[in-house]
């Protein structure tokens, strides 16, 4: 989602919250003035309904092409991510359960990483776990042989293009880089899935570059001086530029079919520098 919104250029403020205490009880969560929207694919829409669209320029196979592709990762991709992060012993010991039982305060810390662990084996039994898979050491050899050949298909299909439809990031792209990048980050003990990813050179370069280009992250994961400055700076002037947009509306009611905000490109774009700060925008908790 927040890839999402930055390819769209839509003005989000992510705040860290525990699901608990999500105004709906699940994250991400977006609250826009006294809208409160969960699950993902009901805040795209929102986002979309918004005018901030990456999918503008996306022909009608293209856009049949990303549901397929976004199926084949939940289908294929997901199972492992959840056993790589929450079933695996040594990664959820050493990594999954103090990262997670860092943000929950106690005692909830003891017992809630364990019921998330529970939930996501339970999730791969039950999409995973029928005939003629009947034991839990076939059921993970057989999603980690999916999830490698997932990987595989999306190597192939991305190639040599800086994004999986060409030169400007859309939806897919943002389902892709969600999938992909903690796989390719997380420093795991046990690197099954890892190890593969990192044998594929064009994705992780795809993640290094929307990392480096639109979270400004170096492959190292520190953020250059003056990012903060620079995304404030782009916040108001996409507030600045939708007013507008809403003005003209007003007075016109032929520009309500106007076409929807561009893509961000922000190799492309120059900001100045500048210290004020940017009003409330929407806010996303992840």
């Amino acid at each position: 989602l927040q890839a999402y919104a930055k390819f769209s250029g839509a003005p989000l403020t992510v705040n860290t919250v525990n699901s608990w205490r999500a105004p709906k009880g699940d994250v991400p969560v977006l609250v826009s003035e006294d809208i409160v929207i969960s699950q993902p694919a009901k805040i795209l829409n929102f986002l979309r309904k918004q005018k901030y669209n990456a999918d503008y320029q996306l022909s009608a196979k293209q856009g049949a092409d990303t549901l397929a592709y976004i199926a084949l990762l939940e289908e294929k991709l997901l199972p492992a991510l959840l056993h790589t992060f929450w079933v695996e012993a040594e990664n959820y010991c050493s990594v999954t359960k103090p990262w997670f039982a860092s943000r929950i305060p106690f005692p909830l810390s003891l017992y809630l990483p364990g019921k998330m662990s529970r939930e996501a084996l339970n999730r791969i039994l039950l999409t995973r776990g029928g005939p003629p898979l009947y034991s839990l050491t076939e059921v993970e050899a057989q999603i980690y042989r999916d999830a490698k050949e997932c990987l595989n298909l999306l190597s192939k299909r991305l190639g040599t293009s800086q994004f999986f439809f060409g030169d400007v990031p859309t939806t897919l792209d943002a389902f892709v880089f969600g999938f992909l990048a903690p796989i390719y980050k997380v420093c795991f003990p046990r690197v099954q899935l890892q190890e593969h990813l990192k044998q594929l050179s064009n994705l992780c370069r795809f993640c290094d570059d929307i990392l480096t280009c639109y979270f400004r992250l170096t492959v190292s994961g520190h953020s250059p001086a003056g990012q903060d400055t620079a995304d404030a700076n782009l916040q108001k002037l996409t507030q600045l530029v939708n007013k507008e947009s809403n003005l003209i509306e007003k007075m016109d009611d032929n520009l309500r079919k106007s076409p929807q905000h561009p893509p961000r490109k922000l190799s492309t774009l120059k900001l100045a520098a500048g210290g004020e700060e940017s009003s409330p925008l929407n806010r996303l908790s992840p």
